[in-house]
């Protein structure tokens, strides 16, 4: 069942990179960071095969795909910023985060927001998410826009290079970037869970610790 969703999915891109050109880059990375998971190693490959038919110019494809990336990316800081925040401050204990995990989030973001959203552009699984978070603290926008840019490019970059050495055989280097996708979701979903446990042994916790409430 999965290997056959991989496999409408790569139809989907490759048929609107065929179509679309460098529009079709754009559109795809777009959607790749407005966090909805299209895999940008078959994006970016196949379009670094179309460099070595001759139809791509690597630098035009390494931009369209950060363009693309930043434009995405928008929407997801946008989304996070506005609503997700709101939500997050309102109805964030029904999800197990406090109003001062927001404040420790927005203080990461202003710290280390600049080197997260960068290095985070150069992987995967995460990459895709990173904006969001990045909303919802509020990250000031210009070195949002300026990192996102850099990661995204670099990423890019490397993908379509290695769909253009590789021609025709660009395929292959989908199951290993899949096993990378594999283990950073682990540890993500581990993290998560690790989390989650200490809230709630916390929440537990809190009667036996001060029961008359004060």
């Amino acid at each position: 069942m999965t290997e056959k969703i991989f496999s409408l999915v790569s139809a989907f891109i490759i048929a609107a990179i065929s179509s679309l050109g460098y529009g079709g880059v754009i559109l795809m990375m777009a959607i790749e960071s407005a966090c909805i998971p299209l895999p940008s190693e078959i994006i970016m490959p196949f379009s670094g095969y179309l460099v070595h038919t001759g139809r791509f110019e690597l630098q035009l494809v390494a931009i369209a795909g950060a363009v693309g990336c930043l434009l995405g990316s928008y929407v997801a800081y946008f989304i996070g910023a506005n609503s997700g925040r709101w939500f997050l401050l309102n109805y964030g204990r029904w999800v197990l985060i406090a109003p001062h995990e927001i404040e420790l989030a927005d203080w990461f973001f202003d710290k280390w927001g600049r080197s997260a959203v960068f290095i985070s552009r150069l992987l995967p699984v995460v990459r895709t998410f990173i904006a969001l978070p990045a909303g919802v603290s509020r990250m000031r926008l210009l070195p949002f826009t300026v990192y996102t840019l850099a990661g995204s490019y670099l990423w890019c970059l490397a993908l379509a290079y290695a769909g253009m050495k590789l021609g025709q055989h660009w395929e292959e280097l989908a199951p290993y970037f899949h096993r990378f996708d594999t283990i950073i979701a682990i540890l993500i979903l581990a993290g998560a869970a690790l989390v989650i446990y200490n809230r709630i042994r916390s929440i537990l916790r809190t009667p036996l610790n001060n029961p008359a409430g004060d």
